[in-house]
């Protein structure tokens, strides 16, 4: 199986290297790792201790900070190495403030892991969620270094759990303890005799509860909005944007405003976004010197901004689940205590099952669903408060997966 996996990695390599001719995100990807042991022994000494934390990708990385945070804290002299495998993570995290180096995770070659630890060689090891690189992992765990795994999700179907597996499934031997969102994830590890877990929960509740202690005024948002009802579509593909567009064009009833975050703001995708609206549209680029009250929909073209728009919605329709990219944050809306809608994909999102059974989320699967539930939620207020807070109620009583990793790392390190 070792042998297998290896020569797996070698024909993913080449792989990559064709398809990035092909494609930019790749290519991004596949530049990015051929310059990260330079940069690497650029900035890293023999003499230096080290904290190495991985994530895949962006959604990881925002359920790790919680916890990068506080390791950067308390060890305010070591330097940190943060990795990312995909490029929707690293172009946008590559500036971390708590990172001393951000580079790409080279590919898990046996050659390549041996040559990181060699550099890097970090004190405490952090993976995030569910990315396993075996050949990493064996490093780590024959040299005796200490690496955790945090907000983890298990389903019976991965390959650790398989007779298949066994790669994989060693890989997890590496990890000194293993914080898992729920108990199922906890009884598969079990299941193949790894007894160092705790259920943790998701620390990405406890990220959103902090962003009810920041300032999350925006003045130009509240000048659009001008006291009136407000429906907030953040991180919208173009799967979700054709129903929305739909809603928003023959809406005939009561004044509202709609803030649109796209995930994708390149120019020609925000220009389809607009020309596809009847209705008057603003571009966050556009809006100095503009009477924002006058437009019916404000297009947030820019990053960085939603977690604070959120704040200011009535009602939240989160992307990603009506194709099949995965679905968004369905908890950054939800702990400002407002309804939630979002598509039809959402199985591989534990928190999107748990909030749709507890009632503040809603999934749709079609243009008429959308509009039967939002003109509920619209003309509705009583049921759209109740509604509201149940998503709040559920954010508060999920966080404290923080208190429980940090506990550990002060007991054990």
């Amino acid at each position: 199986m070792n042998l297998l996996y290896n020569i797996a990695i070698q024909l993913a390599k080449l792989a990559l290297k064709l398809l990035s001719l092909f494609n930019n995100k790749l290519k991004l990807g596949v530049d990015g790792r051929r310059e990260t042991f330079t940069i690497l022994e650029n900035n890293l000494s023999k003499d230096d201790n080290t904290l190495w934390f991985h994530c895949a990708s962006l959604g990881e990385y925002e359920q790790g900070l919680p916890i990068f945070n506080i390791l950067r804290e308390d060890y305010p002299k070591h330097k940190i190495v943060l990795t990312f495998f995909s490029p929707s993570g690293f172009e946008i995290r590559k500036n971390a403030p708590f990172a001393d180096v951000v580079v790409y995770l080279p590919l898990d070659s046996k050659s390549n892991a041996k040559r990181f630890i060699d550099i890097v060689n970090p004190e405490l090891t952090v993976f995030v969620k569910y990315e396993i690189w075996p050949n990493y992992l064996s490093q780590v765990k024959n040299r005796g270094l200490n690496a955790i795994l945090i907000s983890a999700v298990f389903r019976d179907n991965q390959s650790f759990f398989k007779w298949y597996g066994s790669q994989t499934k060693k890989a997890l031997f590496a990890f000194d303890h293993i914080f898992t969102q729920n108990e199922d994830s906890k009884k598969l590890l079990h299941s193949i005799g790894y007894n160092q877990v705790t259920v943790s929960g998701d620390t990405r509740f406890d990220r959103v509860n902090n962003q009810l202690k920041i300032d999350n005024n925006l003045p130009f948002i509240e000048a659009f909005i001008n006291n009136t009802l407000c429906i907030v579509v953040g991180s919208s593909w173009p799967e979700d944007e054709t129903l929305l567009i739909d809603f928003i064009n023959n809406y005939k009833g009561e004044p509202i405003k709609f803030i649109i975050a796209p995930h994708n703001i390149k120019s020609k995708q925000i220009e389809t976004l607009q020309d596809n609206l009847k209705v008057k549209s603003v571009l966050f680029s556009n809006k100095e010197h503009q009477d924002l009250k006058q437009f019916e929909v404000f297009i947030l073209d820019t990053i960085g901004l939603l977690s604070k728009v959120y704040s200011y919605a009535d009602i939240a329709y989160v992307g990603g689940a009506m194709g099949n990219t995965g679905l968004h944050n369905v908890l950054e809306p939800a702990v400002f205590g407002i309804p939630v809608i979002i598509g039809k994909n959402y199985s591989k999102f534990p928190e999107a099952f748990d909030m749709i059974k507890h009632g503040g989320v809603t999934s749709i699967d079609s243009l008429n669903a959308l509009t039967m539930h939002l003109n509920k939620l619209i003309t509705d207020d009583a049921f759209r408060s109740k509604t509201g807070l149940l998503n709040q109620n559920f954010v508060n009583k999920s966080t404290g997966a923080l208190l429980k990793i940090t506990n550990y790392l002060k007991q054990n390190n």
